[in-house]
């Protein structure tokens, strides 16, 4: 089975491998920043999708995969958060090179998303959860759900640019299939079998 350090290790290798891949695929240092955050934040997402649904597959089915996910959920979690971190490298280094702003909408939703993540990252301890009580698993389920949001509102906005309809279709169709785990996670939860 998979160790506990394994989801941050791999995180750390793809990181690593797609900044190099774009900085030897890019004609010049601006195209080379596009591509490396491109190609993070392709990473990123089954990383985070993982962690997203932990839960729901181990109640769904519980076997020994599931179980061994979801013991990892907080590694899966923190390699989101080390992968997502070059991916703001990346970007911020090609917005500069280009003296592009984001829109507000983007610093609002994006920059938001980047705060959870990293409130979370820091909160993800024992010691976190039990100062903060309530408050913790709070921040974490706010923090999961405006991270997938932001996925999947990007993914959905590339249905509408014919060069990135295919792309968008298939990352969006797979933050919904996660969503529609959670659902059925919780609704299988909910339902009691009689006496």
């Amino acid at each position: 089975m998979l160790s506990r350090p394994a989801p941050l290790i791999l995180a750390v290798i793809l990181s690593v491998k797609m900044v190099m891949i774009a900085a030897l695929l890019g004609k010049d240092i601006t195209e080379q920043f596009a591509l490396a955050a491109r190609y993070t934040a392709r990473i990123g997402l089954p990383i985070f999708l993982i962690a997203y649904s932990a839960s729901s597959l181990v109640r769904l089915w519980p076997n020994d995969v599931t179980r061994a996910i979801m013991r990892n959920r907080r590694q899966w979690g923190l390699s989101f958060a080390v992968s997502h971190t070059v991916h703001l490298v990346a970007l911020t280094g090609y917005q500069i090179l280009t003296d592009q702003m984001p829109s507000p909408l983007t610093l609002v939703g994006g920059g938001g998303a980047y705060v959870m993540m990293y409130a979370m990252a820091f909160t993800s301890n024992n010691a976190s959860m039990r100062v903060m009580g309530k408050w913790w698993k709070r921040l974490h389920t706010l923090g999961i759900h405006w991270l997938w949001v932001v996925f999947a509102f990007s993914y959905f906005g590339r249905l509408f640019r014919p060069d990135q309809q295919l792309h968008g279709a298939v990352l969006f169709a797979l933050c919904l299939a996660t969503l529609g785990l959670r659902i059925a996670a919780a609704a299988k939860t909910r339902v009691r079998v009689p006496a």
